[in-house]
């Protein structure tokens, strides 16, 4: 049985980990809040250029532009979203692994140095370079930066790759931040764009709440599944489009924005995925040390007691003995 002083010590040693890991979790709080508030001032533009394409759609469905034209695939681009740090539970290990499944699927099918690799995220980078992948460029910064402008010239070169034929397709590897407590871990074609599915994807956002709970996650759900909510339906705008110069035109400048748009959402769900990711953890381990802690003055205070008792009856003993 470890001695009092070892115990003492050990609460010590306990406590301090546990202001460390609360500390962590209130910070990851702050800027989950911050992550939350960026996807929500980003949401009137996604969906106002979501009912001008699915309008113009409607219109014309046979427009079709060089990015959303399926071709055969002979080379692949992953552009692979992870954190600049760790201590965020399996955020990282979750999108490595399917990072790994990803290319190592593609390399069997289309041969070695078929896939190319870019990497936002320091720790998907490292890995990415340690495993011996074709990795262009370093985005790490991205990360802590969320930049509209870095997104666009990445899609730029992605665009110009794909409309050169040195790239067949693009896939983004993300998690998308459904709430504090569910993030989706996600493989979306991103080129050539599939517009049916990416009009048609999951929209549905909790960005009032950083309660990760069980209970309130439960109550959450248990409401949402009262709410009758009709996706894909836009009001028409017109029944008959004119369009200048023509609707290809128009087309080619909105698909580039969409793209645009995509790999920005994309950056900013991986980023406020990772917060809530490493608030959970922290408060994991937060709710671990308060365990072990009362487990610990729970075995001081008997070695205690038992030191007391033996003491007494040591007197008890010496006196009887006198």
């Amino acid at each position: 049985m470890p001695s009092l002083k070892e115990i003492k010590g050990r609460i010590a040693s306990v406590n301090s980990t546990r202001k460390i890991t609360s500390a962590m979790k209130m910070v990851a709080s702050s800027k989950l809040h911050h992550a939350q508030v960026a996807i929500q001032n980003m949401l009137p533009y996604e969906s106002l250029l979501e009912h001008i394409l699915k309008s113009f759609l409607a219109a014309e469905a046979e427009s079709q532009t060089i990015f959303d034209q399926e071709r055969p695939v002979k080379r692949v681009a992953l552009v692979v979203f992870s954190s600049n740090s760790s201590l965020c539970g399996g955020f990282n290990a979750n999108v490595i692994r399917l990072l790994q499944r990803t290319y190592t699927s593609y390399v069997q099918e289309l041969g070695e140095g078929s896939v190319e690799v870019y990497p936002i995220g320091r720790k998907v980078a490292e890995k990415a370079s340690k495993l011996g992948y074709d990795v262009k460029g370093d985005f790490a910064s991205l990360v802590d930066h969320p930049n509209v402008r870095e997104c666009i010239d990445i899609v730029m070169e992605l665009g110009e790759k794909f409309a050169n034929g040195e790239i067949d397709r693009v896939e983004l590897i993300y998690h998308h931040f459904k709430s504090a407590g569910s993030q989706i871990l996600t493989n979306k074609q991103f080129l050539p764009i599939d517009l049916e599915s990416e009009l048609g994807r999951d929209h549905e956002r909790d960005l009032t709440t950083n309660i990760v709970t069980k209970k309130a996650q439960d109550y959450l759900k248990k409401n949402r599944r009262k709410k009758v909510v009709k996706e894909g339906e836009v009001a028409p705008l017109n029944d008959n489009f004119i369009v200048e110069p023509d609707m290809n035109t128009v087309l080619s400048q909105l698909i580039p924005k969409l793209a645009h748009l995509m790999l920005y959402t994309a950056l900013l769900d991986s980023v406020a995925s990772e917060h809530a990711a490493r608030m959970v953890a922290m408060q994991t381990a937060t709710d671990n040390a308060d365990e072990l802690l009362r487990e610990l003055n729970l075995q001081y205070n008997k070695s205690r007691q038992q030191a007391i008792t033996s003491e007494l009856l040591d007197i008890v003993g010496g006196s009887v003995n006198n």
